[in-house]
């Protein structure tokens, strides 16, 4: 079963910072699991709804984790 987490991150300033999430990953504000995609698109909504989001102060991110592989 494919899981989706939802975080919210501050966004980091452009000058003098590497940019690549696996060695420097943005800080994490809050993050939220959920076991559907649409149940993650909905919290996603709230999230970008949220004055930061829409200032560009934060993003918001949904994630696959858990992806079933198809079987042979």
């Amino acid at each position: 079963m494919t899981r989706f987490l939802v975080v919210l991150t501050d966004v980091r300033p452009v000058e003098g910072i590497e940019r690549n999430e696996r060695t420097a990953p943005e800080r994490r504000r809050r993050v939220v699991g959920a076991s559907s995609r649409e149940a993650a698109d909905r919290i996603a909504g709230a999230f970008m709804a949220l004055g930061v989001v829409r200032a560009g102060r934060q993003r918001v991110k949904v994630i696959a984790v858990g992806r079933r592989h198809a079987r042979d």
